[in-house]
C-alpha cells in the first residue's frame, strides 16, 4: 500500500515537472569573476535538486557512521535479551516436564544474562526447585542466596519458594517463621501462603490450627471441599486422640465443635468412640442418635451397642422405632439390635435379628454373637457350628471385621478407622 502511494506520487510529480519545463523559457545568468555562465532555468532546477540529493546522502552517511557503535550495542543487547528470554522459557518448560537436570542447567545459564531483577528471581527459583528435586541441597541453597542477593525486592517469591522447599524436608518450624514474615500481600497470594501454612501445621501436628486454617480457606473458596472435609476429619481424629484420656478435656472439646460438624457421621463416630472409651455411654448414645437422625450411616450404628451402661431397653426401643422401619435391610443395624437384645436376655428376639443380619451379609461378629447366644440357652452343637462358620467368615475379606470393635484403647480404634 505504501509502495503504491509513493509510486503514484512520483508519477504525478514527474508529470508536473514535465508540464512546467515545457512552458518555462526563462534562463539564469551566473557571473563568477571573469566567467559568465548562462543556464536555462530548468537546468538550474535539475542541478540544484541533484546537489541537494548528494549533500543529503553524504550527511546521512556521516550520521549513520557516527551512530554505528550505538546501533551495534543495541543489536547485541536485543540479541542477548532474546537469548535470555528463550533460556527462561526453556528452563520453565523443562522444569514443568520434569527434566530437572536440564532445567537447572538452563536456568543457571540464564542467570548469566544481565536482565531485570524479576528475570533473575524467576530463573533462580527454577534452578533452586530443580536442584531440590534432584536432592542437590547445597546447589539449591546457593541458588536461594542468588535470589536473595540479586533480587532483594522479590520477597514473596523468595519466601514462598524457600518455605515450600523446607516443607518438603519436614522443616516446618523454619518454614512457618519465613511465612510469618510476609505481610500485606494480595488476597490470592495470601491464599497460597495460607495453604503452605496449612501444610506446615499438619507436619507440626497442630490440629487446632489446621481446623482454623481450613475454615478460613473454605470461606475464601481456596480449598477443595472434599479435601477440606477430609482434613477436618483428620484434625478432629487427632484432637480426640489427644483429649481422650481426660473426661473434662473431652467434654470441652466436643462442646466447642460446631453443631453442623457434630452431625457429620465420621466426626460423630470419633466422638462416640472417645466417650465410650471413658465409659460415658449416655453421651455416646446421644451423639450417635443425633447424627443418625440427620443422616444414616451403617458404620456408625455398628458401635451403638459397644457401650451398654444405662438403659439398654430404651436403646432397643429407640432403634426399632426410629431406624428399623426405615432401614430394615441394614445388616449392621440388625446385628446391633441382636447384641442389645442379648444384653437384655431377649434370646428369641436376639436370634431373629442376628439371623436376619446373616441373611443379608455373612460376618464373623454375627456368627460369634449367635454362638454365644446358643451357649447361653444350652445349644452347644449349634454354638460350635456358628464358631466354625465365624472362623470361615473371618477368612473372607468382605465379610466384615470384629476385632477393631473389641480394642480396649480409643487411640488404637481411632487409628484403625482413620486408615
Amino acid at each position: 500500500m505504501r509502495f503504491s502511494f509513493w509510486l503514484l506520487t512520483l508519477i504525478i510529480a514527474a508529470g508536473v515537472v514535465a508540464f512546467a519545463t515545457k512552458y518555462n523559457t526563462g534562463y539564469v545568468l551566473l557571473v563568477v569573476q571573469e566567467y559568465r555562465i548562462e543556464l536555462s532555468f530548468n537546468m538550474l532546477l535539475v542541478f540544484l535538486i541533484a546537489l541537494f540529493s548528494i549533500c543529503y546522502f553524504i550527511l546521512r552517511l556521516i550520521i549513520g557512521t557516527l551512530r554505528l557503535p550505538t546501533r551495534i550495542r543495541e543489536f547485541r543487547a536485543r540479541k542477548n535479551h532474546e537469548a535470555a528470554h528463550l533460556a527462561l522459557l526453556n528452563g520453565i518448560k523443562e522444569f514443568l516436564e520434569g527434566r530437572y537436570t536440564k532445567a537447572e542447567k538452563t536456568a543457571n545459564k540464564a542467570l548469566k544474562f544481565k536482565e531485570s531483577s524479576e528475570f533473575i528471581a524467576i530463573n533462580a527459583a527454577i534452578a533452586a526447585r530443580s536442584a531440590h528435586e534432584l536432592s542437590r541441597y547445597s546447589q539449591r541453597d546457593g541458588f536461594i542466596r542468588v535470589l536473595e542477593n540479586k533480587a532483594p525486592n522479590e520477597k514473596s517469591l523468595r519466601a514462598i519458594t524457600k518455605a515450600e522447599l523446607l516443607l518438603d524436608e519436614n522443616r516446618y518450624e523454619e518454614a512457618l517463621n519465613i511465612l510469618h514474615t510476609l505481610d500485606n500481600v494480595e488476597k490470592n497470594q495470601q491464599n497460597a501462603i495460607l495453604r503452605l501454612e496449612l501444610k506446615a501445621q499438619q507436619q507440626a501436628n497442630r490440629w487446632e490450627k489446621v481446623l482454623d486454617l481450613v475454615d478460613v480457606l473454605t470461606k475464601r473458596n481456596a480449598l477443595n471441599k472434599v479435601f477440606a472435609e477430609e482434613l477436618r476429619h483428620r484434625a478432629h481424629l487427632e484432637n480426640f486422640k489427644n483429649v481422650v484420656w481426660n473426661t473434662q478435656l473431652l467434654k470441652r472439646y466436643w462442646r466447642n465443635i460446631p453443631s453442623i460438624e457434630k452431625e457429620n457421621n465420621t466426626i460423630a463416630y470419633f466422638g462416640a468412640q472417645a466417650h465410650i472409651a471413658l465409659g460415658d455411654c449416655k453421651t455416646a448414645h446421644q451423639i450417635i442418635e443425633n447424627s443418625l437422625d440427620k443422616q444414616w450411616n451403617s458404620e456408625l450404628v455398628s458401635i451403638y451397642a459397644d457401650c451398654m451402661k444405662g438403659n439398654v431397653t430404651r436403646q432397643i426401643e429407640y432403634a426399632e422405632t426410629w431406624w428399623l422401619k426405615f432401614y430394615p435391610n441394614d445388616f449392621n443395624l440388625l446385628l446391633t439390635l441382636g447384641k442389645l437384645c442379648i444384653r437384655c436376655e431377649l434370646w428369641g428376639k436376639a436370634q431373629n435379628y442376628l439371623e436376619e443380619s446373616l441373611a443379608i451379609k455373612s460376618s464373623y461378629e454375627a456368627h460369634l454373637m449367635l454362638a454365644l447366644l446358643n451357649e447361653k440357652i444350652g445349644n452347644p452343637e449349634i454354638a460350635r457350628a456358628h464358631y466354625t462358620k465365624g472362623l470361615e467368615a473371618s477368612q473372607n475379606p468382605g465379610a466384615g471385621k470384629f476385632s477393631d470393635k473389641t480394642l480396649d484403647t480409643i487411640p488404637a480404634k481411632l487409628l484403625i478407622h482413620k486408615d
